[in-house]
C-alpha cells in the first residue's frame, strides 16, 4: 500500500524562452529551405519529450521520493537514515550543474525543472542531491514535520 504523501510538487518545462527557442529552430529549419523532414521530426519528437517531462517529488513517511517521468519508471527514494542533513537554498543550476533536467556533477545530482531554488540534500554517503522546488520552504517544513530526528540544515 501506497503512502500519502506530507509534501507533494509536480513541475514541468513551461518556461516561455524554451519553446520560444524550439519554435525559432522550426522556423530556421523551414525558413532555410528545403524543408528537412527528418530535421523538422526530431524537432518534434524533442519538444514533445520535453513537454511530456515532468519533476514529481513527494516526502512521505519513509523518505523523499523523486520521479522524472517518462525518463524514470517509478519513484526514486532517499530513505530517512541516508540523509545527514537538508536545507532550503537557492543555487545556479547552470553554474553548478549545467543546466535543467536531471543532471550528475561527480558526487551530486540534481533534478530540476526551472528556477534557481530547491532542497540540498547532503547523505549520509557523502554525496549530495539537489531538488529544485518552486516551493522549498514548504518541501523543508514536511521533512521536518514527518522526520524530526533529523534536525535538518
Amino acid at each position: 500500500m501506497e503512502q500519502e504523501p506530507v509534501f507533494q510538487e509536480v513541475q514541468r518545462f513551461r518556461q516561455q524562452w524554451l519553446w520560444a527557442v524550439l519554435g525559432g529552430a522550426a522556423l530556421l529549419l523551414l525558413a532555410l529551405g528545403p524543408i528537412s523532414w527528418a530535421g523538422l521530426i526530431i524537432l518534434i519528437l524533442a519538444a514533445g519529450l520535453i513537454y511530456s517531462l515532468r519533476l514529481q517529488t513527494e516526502v512521505r513517511a519513509d523518505g523523499i521520493y523523486v520521479e522524472m517521468w517518462p525518463l524514470h519508471r517509478s519513484f526514486r527514494r532517499i530513505s530517512w537514515a541516508e540523509i545527514e542533513s537538508y536545507e532550503s537554498t537557492e543555487y545556479n543550476p547552470i553554474g553548478e550543474f549545467g543546466g535543467w533536467g536531471i543532471r550528475w556533477v561527480p558526487g551530486r545530482i540534481a533534478y530540476n525543472v526551472s528556477g534557481n531554488r530547491g532542497v540540498w540534500i547532503e547523505r549520509t554517503d557523502g554525496r549530495t542531491v539537489m531538488i529544485g522546488s518552486q516551493r522549498p520552504e514548504e518541501f523543508v517544513r514536511a521533512i521536518e514535520e514527518i522526520s524530526p530526528a533529523l534536525h535538518g540544515g
